[in-house]
C-alpha cells in the first residue's frame, strides 16, 4: 500500500541496486543533515533488487525500504517517489557521489516555491576522477544543449543525478519511462508543463563502489538522446517535413517556367525529379509529426498543445478530403494537359523537355492528393473518443 503524501516534509530518496559498499555513507549524510537542519523527513531506499546487503544495510539504518521489482534507473526512482511521505522529494544516487548533507539549497528553493530544483554540477564542483573526460567535455555538454534548444528548458545541467520536486509536481508530469530516460523526461516535462524550475550548485565526487557502475556512457547518451528526439516531433519530423517539402515545391515551381542555368550547371527536368521527390517524402514526414503529437496528446505522454488543439478542431475528415480531392484534381488536369499536348503530336514522339514539365508535377500532385485523403481518415481516427463500455446489467 502506497505511503500518504505530506506525512513528512521530506523525503530523501536513493534508487539502490548493490550499493553495500557505499550506502551506509550515503545514510549517514542524510540522518546527519535531519538531524541538523530540524527538517521532518525520512529516508526511502528504492530497492530495485540487490543481491548483496543493501537492504539490510539501509533497515539497520532506520531508513525505509521500498522493493522495486522492474529493473531500471527510471522504475526504482519512480516507485520510490510515489512510495514517498513527504511534500518534497530529494533524489540522489547513493554511490556516495552526492553529499546529502549539503541538500538545504535545495530544500530552500522547494520551500520557496520551485517545482523542480536541479542540481549543477559545472556550476559547483566536479572533483578530480568524478566524471569520464567524455561525459564531462562531450556527453553532458552535447546533450544539455540539444534539450536547451528542443525544449527551451532553463536546466544547464540536464543529467545532474542530485535534484528535488514537490510531490504535487511529480504528480502532475506523470512519468512514464523506466530506464537512464527517466532524468531527461522529468527535466522535459517539468519544462513543458511550464513548471517553476530552478537549479543550485552542486558537487559531483568519486563514487565508491567496488564495482563497475552501471551507467554506460555511450549507449545511455544515445538513449537520452533518442528521448529527446522522440519526444520533439516539431524538430524530429515537423521542421525537416516543412522544409523539404517548401524546398521541392519551389524547385518543381521553377523548373516548370524553364531551365535554369547557374554558371556551366543546368538545371532542367531531371533536376525536377528530385524536386518533387523532396515534396512527397517532406509532406509525408509533416504528416507524420502531426500523427506524432496528436498520439502523444491521447496517451498523456505530451501536454496539450493549444495551437495543435485548435488546429485539430477545425481540420475535420470532410476539409481534408475536400483538400486532397482538389490536389488530386490539380494533378490529374496537367496529367490530361500533358495527354492533351500528345494527341496534338498524333501521340508521336514528343519533346521530353516540354512534356516532363507537366508530367512531373502532375504525379507530384496525385501522390500528395492521394496522401492528403488517406492521411485524413487516419487522422480523424487517432482523433476518435471511444466511451467506455457500459457496467454489465446482469
Amino acid at each position: 500500500m502506497n505511503a500518504q503524501p505530506g506525512t513528512v516534509e521530506l523525503t530523501i530518496l536513493m534508487p539502490c541496486l548493490n550499493e553495500a559498499a557505499t550506502l551506509a555513507a550515503c545514510i549517514g549524510k542524510a540522518t546527519a543533515f535531519i538531524a541538523t537542519s530540524g527538517v521532518e523527513a525520512e529516508i526511502l531506499i528504492a530497492d530495485n533488487g540487490s543481491d548483496d546487503a543493501s537492504q539490510q544495510i539501509a533497515n539497520s539504518l532506520g531508513a525505509r525500504v521500498v522493493c522495486v521489482s522492474v529493473r531500471g534507473y527510471g522504475a526504482a526512482l519512480f516507485q520510490g517517489a510515489v512510495a514517498a511521505r513527504g511534500k518534497f522529494i530529494i533524489m540522489g544516487d547513493a554511490d556516495g557521489s552526492y553529499d546529502f548533507a549539503e541538500i538545504g539549497p535545495m530544500l530552500e528553493r522547494l520551500r520557496d516555491g520551485a517545482d523542480l530544483v536541479m542540481g549543477n554540477r559545472f556550476s559547483g564542483a566536479i572533483r578530480p576522477g568524478a566524471m569520464p573526460w567524455k561525459n564531462r567535455h562531450i556527453g553532458n555538454p552535447i546533450l544539455t544543449a540539444i534539450g536547451r534548444l528542443l525544449f527551451r528548458c532553463p536546466a544547464r545541467d540536464f543529467h545532474c543525478g542530485l535534484r528535488g520536486f514537490s510531490a504535487t509536481a511529480f504528480r502532475r508530469m506523470d512519468l512514464r519511462t523506466i530506464g537512464m530516460e527517466f532524468a531527461s523526461e522529468m527535466v522535459i516535462k517539468a519544462t513543458l508543463l511550464q513548471l517553476r524550475i530552478e537549479e543550485v550548485p552542486a558537487t559531483l565526487s568519486p563514487d565508491g563502489r567496488n564495482r563497475p557502475p552501471h551507467l554506460r556512457p555511450w549507449r545511455d547518451g544515445w538513449r537520452h538522446l533518442r528521448f529527446m528526439l522522440l519526444f520533439s516531433p516539431r524538430w524530429l519530423l515537423l521542421y525537416p517535413g516543412l522544409l523539404l517539402t517548401l524546398t521541392g515545391a519551389g524547385g518543381v515551381a521553377r523548373l516548370m517556367l524553364g531551365p535554369v542555368h547557374i554558371g556551366a550547371v543546368t538545371l532542367s527536368v531531371h533536376t525536377m525529379v528530385y524536386f518533387a521527390a523532396m515534396v512527397a517524402i517532406g509532406f509525408q514526414v509533416t504528416l507524420f509529426s502531426l500523427f506524432a503529437r496528436i498520439f502523444a496528446f491521447e496517451e498523456g505522454l505530451l501536454p496539450e498543445d493549444p495551437t495543435l488543439k485548435r488546429l485539430y478542431s477545425l481540420f475535420t475528415l470532410e476539409t481534408g478530403l475536400v483538400a486532397g480531392l482538389l490536389v488530386l484534381l490539380a494533378g490529374i488536369a496537367l496529367a490530361a494537359a500533358s495527354v492533351a499536348d500528345w494527341a496534338s503530336q498524333s501521340f508521336g514522339n514528343l519533346d521530353p523537355q516540354r512534356v516532363m514539365r507537366l508530367v512531373i508535377p502532375a504525379t507530384m500532385l496525385v501522390t500528395v492528393g492521394v496522401q492528403t485523403v488517406f492521411s485524413s481518415f487516419f487522422f480523424s481516427m487517432l482523433g476518435l473518443r471511444f466511451r467506455r463500455r457500459l457496467p454489465s446489467t446482469k
